[in-house]
C-alpha cells in the first residue's frame, strides 16, 4: 500500500489582503503548512486558518519564512544563524499557541520562500532552523527535499524529517528546484502534475526541465494554494492518487 501525504501553504492572507482559497482547498489536504506573520498573515488569519484546518481534520503545521511581508519572503536575506535560529522559534511558538488554543497539536514546520530555498544548500541556515526546531519541540517533523542540507541536518541532529516533492514545480537534475523566473518552471496542466506525482510516488523518478529522468523520494506532496488553478490541482491530483489506488494521510500518519 501506498501513502503519501498532501500538503499546501495556507492562511497568507494579510489584513485587508486575500490570498489563496483556503476554504476550497482544505478539504483536499491532510497538512497544512500556516504562514506565521512574518512573510505574510497576521493573528486573526492565524487563528482562522487554524479553525478551518481543524475542521476538516487537518494536520497543522508551521510555515516560517524571512520578515518580508512586502516581498511575500521570496527574496533572499542577510542573516546570521542566530537571528535565523530566533525567527524560527519565534514564528513555530506563535502558530503553536493557537495550536493549543483550539486543543490541537503542531505536526510539523516546513520553512517558506527563500529560507526554504537558502537553507536547502547552506547547512549553516539548515542547521539553525533544525536547532529551532528541536528547542521548540524535538517531536516535531520537518518538511524538505531529501537532497537538501536541512535533511541532512534534521537526521545529523535526530529531528524526524519527512521528504517533500512539488506537485506544480519543475526540478533541475541535481533535485532542486527550477527558479521561478525560468521557462518551464511551473507545470500547468493538472492532468500532467498528478501524472508526475504518481510516478514520483510509486517508481522514485521525476524527468527533470532537461528532459531527463531522475531519482526523487517522497513523503509528502506540496500542492500551491495561491494560483489560479489551485482548486482543479488539489481535486485532480487527489482523485488520480485514489484510482492508483495511494491512500492519503498525514504526516504523523505515515509511518
Amino acid at each position: 500500500m501506498y501513502k503519501i501525504d498532501l500538503n499546501c501553504d495556507l492562511g497568507e492572507s494579510f489584513g485587508n489582503y486575500k490570498l489563496g482559497m483556503d476554504e476550497a482547498v482544505l478539504p483536499f489536504m491532510s497538512s497544512a503548512n500556516v504562514a506565521c506573520g512574518f512573510h505574510a498573515s497576521d493573528p486573526v488569519v492565524m487563528e482562522k486558518t487554524v479553525e478551518l484546518a481543524a475542521l476538516n481534520n487537518v494536520a497543522v503545521g508551521a510555515h516560517p519564512g524571512f520578515p518580508d511581508l512586502q516581498g511575500f519572503g521570496r527574496r533572499n536575506m542577510v542573516m546570521t544563524p542566530a537571528e535565523i535560529k530566533a525567527i524560527t522559534i519565534y514564528q513555530i511558538g506563535a502558530l503553536q499557541a493557537f495550536c493549543k488554543a483550539k486543543g490541537l497539536a503542531l505536526q510539523h514546520v516546513k520553512p517558506h520562500g527563500a529560507l526554504y530555498n537558502m537553507a536547502a544548500k547552506d547547512r549553516k541556515m539548515a542547521d539553525a532552523i533544525v536547532e529551532a526546531i528541536l528547542a521548540v519541540d524535538p517531536s516535531l517533523i520537518m518538511l524538505a527535499p531529501v537532497t537538501s542540507q536541512m535533511y541532512a541536518s534534521a537526521a545529523d541532529h535526530g529531528l524526524s524529517a519527512a521528504r517533500e516533492v512539488f506537485a506544480d514545480r519543475a526540478y533541475e537534475e541535481d533535485g532542486s528546484l527550477v527558479a521561478r523566473g525560468k521557462e518551464g518552471a511551473m507545470i500547468t496542466d493538472a492532468q500532467v502534475a498528478a501524472k508526475r506525482v504518481v510516478r514520483m510516488i510509486k517508481e522514485g523518478k521525476v524527468t527533470a526541465i532537461t528532459g531527463k529522468d531522475i531519482d526523487i523520494q517522497a513523503d509528502s506532496v506540496c500542492i500551491h494554494g495561491d494560483g489560479p488553478s489551485a482548486i482543479a490541482f488539489a481535486k485532480t491530483i487527489t482523485e488520480v492518487l485514489h484510482q492508483e489506488g495511494i491512500e492519503i494521510c498525514c504526516l504523523a500518519d505515515l509511518k
